[in-house]
C-alpha cells in the first residue's frame, strides 16, 4: 500500500518550470531519497507535499485523501505530515521541551511524559529539557527538531537537507541514527539532498530529479549500477565512462574487450564502469593478453588514488580510435603504480550500457 501518491505534479514561477509533470508513489514504511543538484526542483516538490506551496497542476493524495487537486487544498497543519528543515527553525525563545511540546495540546504539565519520550527517541539526555536552543550543538539542535516533528505522530515525515550544516563524521553519526529511529516506528519518510553519498545510505527507494523532471526512481542500488544516462551516472558516484562497440554481449572499447549487461545491443555506444571494479596490475609479461597502459599521472587522496591511465593495444583486440586514448582509473589497492609505470587492467563484472542523450 503506497502512503504518498503524487500524479501528474506541476510548478512554474513566472516562465520557470520549478517542477514538471512528476509521477511518484511513495510505499508505506519506505524511506524515499528524493536527490538532484541546485535548482533540480526537489525542495519545491517537498513543499508541496508540506502544504506550504500548492502546486498549479496535478493531485497529492496521502492514505488515498486528497491533499491537494484542481478543487481543494488542505492546509500544512491538518495533513498529519511532520517537517524537518534544514536548519531545525527552533523558537529561541523557548527551551527544548517547550519545542517538542510546541504543538501538543493541554498545559505544560499533561505534555511533560510525553516529551520525554520524545527526548528518550532522539536520544537527547533529558536534563536537556530546560536548555535553550543557543546552548545545544547541532545536532542536538537537529535531534530537537526532529522530536517536535514526532510529536504529532505523523502519517509521513519529510526531511530537507536536514544534516547539511553538521560536520561530516557527525552528518554520518546522525543520518544512521535517525534513520534506525524512523524504520523502529515504522513512519514512512522523504529525505530530500543533494548529498549522494547520503542518499544512497538513507533510502530504500531513490528518485533523481534534474531541471525539475523527474529522470529515474528505483532500489539505490539499481541506480548506482544501472543508471539511465551519464549525467546521473557520475552524480551517483565515481564513474568510468567511454565510448564502445558492442556486438553480441561485448564491447570493444579503451580497456579491451569487456562483457556488457545487455546481450541484444550492437553498434556505437557508451558503457559505464565503476571503480571498484577495475584492477590494475603491474606487469613484465609481454604475453599477457589483458589490456595494457601506461600510468601517466597520480592523484593521491588516501584510502584511494585517481591515476590516468594511457592505454595501448598490446594483447588485444582494440579498434584504432581507442589507440592511445587516456581513462582516469580511481585506485584502491594499497601499492599504488607510481608514473610511467606499465600496468595490465582488469575488469570484473559486467560494463553498463548508457541511453544515448536525447537528440536537440
Amino acid at each position: 500500500m503506497s502512503v504518498l501518491e503524487l500524479d501528474a505534479i506541476s510548478k512554474r514561477y513566472g516562465a520557470t518550470r520549478a517542477v514538471e509533470n512528476i509521477s511518484l508513489s511513495v510505499p508505506s514504511g519506505s524511506r524515499v531519497a528524493i536527490v538532484g543538484a541546485s535548482g533540480s526542483g526537489k525542495s519545491t516538490l517537498l513543499r508541496m507535499i508540506a502544504g506550504f506551496e500548492f502546486p498549479d497542476a496535478g493531485r497529492i493524495l496521502l492514505d488515498g485523501a486528497v491533499l491537494v487537486d484542481h478543487a481543494s487544498e488542505v492546509p500544512a497543519h491538518r495533513r498529519l505530515i511532520g517537517y524537518v528543515p534544514q536548519d531545525g527553525a527552533l523558537f529561541p525563545h523557548l527551551s527544548v521541551a517547550s519545542n517538542i511540546g510546541f504543538g501538543l495540546q493541554g498545559k505544560a504539565g499533561l505534555k511533560r511524559p510525553r516529551v520525554l519520550e520524545l527526548m528518550d527517541m532522539v536520544a537527547l539526555d533529558r536534563s536537556m529539557s530546560e536548555r535553550w536552543p543557543h546552548e545545544l550543538s547541532g545536532g542536538q539542535q537537529q535531534r530537537v527538531a526532529l522530536a517536535r516533528a514526532l510529536a504529532q505522530r505523523p502519517k509521513l515525515m519529510l526531511l530537507d537537507e536536514p544534516f547539511s550544516a553538521l560536520d561530516t563524521a557527525l552528518r554520518a553519526t546522525m543520518r544512521r541514527g535517525v534513520t534506525q529511529l524512523l524504520s523502529d516506528a515504522g513512519i514512512t519518510a522523504i529525505l530530500v539532498t543533494h548529498d549522494q553519498a547520503e542518499a544512497l545510505s538513507f533510502a530504500n527507494q531513490l528518485a533523481i530529479m534534474r531541471h525539475g523532471k523527474l529522470i529515474q526512481v528505483g532500489p539505490p542500488e539499481h541506480l548506482y549500477r544501472f543508471p539511465q544516462d551519464e549525467e546521473t551516472a557520475h552524480f551517483l558516484g565515481d564513474a568510468i565512462v567511454m565510448p564502445a562497440q558492442l556486438s553480441f554481449g561485448w564491447a570493444m572499447s579503451a580497456l579491451g574487450k569487456v562483457a556488457v549487461s545487455n546481450r541484444h545491443l550492437s553498434g556505437a555506444a557508451q558503457i559505464l564502469l565503476r571503480p571498484e571494479q577495475v584492477r590494475l596490475d603491474i606487469t613484465e609479461q609481454e604475453q599477457s593478453d589483458l589490456p595494457r597502459g601506461q600510468i601517466i599521472d597520480t592523484d593521491y587522496s588516501g584510502g584511494s588514488s585517481n591515476l590516468t591511465v594511457r592505454m595501448n593495444s598490446v594483447g588485444c583486440d582494440m579498434n584504432d580510435a581507442n589507440h592511445g586514448m587516456t581513462v582516469s582509473i580511481r585506485c584502491f589497492q594499497n601499492s599504488i603504480p607510481k608514473v610511467g609505470s606499465t600496468v595490465c587492467v582488469k575488469i570484473d563484472g559486467l560494463a553498463h550500457v548508457l541511453s544515448p542523450p536525447p537528440s536537440s
